[in-house]
């Protein structure tokens, strides 16, 4: 698997729909890491994957804003989300903090699912 990393001249509009693209993926993170610590609270074991597919099947289809974004973008805030456990249960980290607005904005993106398009 190979990755690349680059640095994108970008205008408003670009900008714009990178930073809702990121702004979706922390939502993703903090929405299923505030369900992980519920139902662990209420005695479940729960699991990046399970708390995929509630958000697929209940929670994206009430919100209108998420179809306009990448399904990818989300999915790999799960993956994330159940990698950052992952290290924690090892003893390799922390445990997961949610993510704040302007700290490290990111998101993973693939070459699957809906493409961001970025004319010019």
């Amino acid at each position: 698997m190979k990755s690349i990393r680059t640095k994108l001249k970008l205008n408003n509009q670009q900008k714009t729909l990178l930073a809702q693209h990121a702004g979706y993926s922390r939502w993703v993170y903090n929405w299923g890491l505030s369900l992980w610590n519920a139902a662990y609270k209420d005695g479940y074991k729960p699991n990046a994957r399970k708390l995929r597919e509630v958000f697929t099947n209940h929670t994206k289809p009430l919100i209108p804003w998420m179809k306009k974004l990448s399904s990818r973008v989300y999915q790999y805030a799960f993956r994330n989300l159940g990698e950052a456990f992952k290290r924690f249960f090892q003893g390799l980290g922390k445990y997961p903090k949610f993510k704040k607005k302007g700290r490290s904005d990111s998101f993973t993106i693939d070459n699957c699912g809906k493409p961001i398009e970025l004319n010019g």
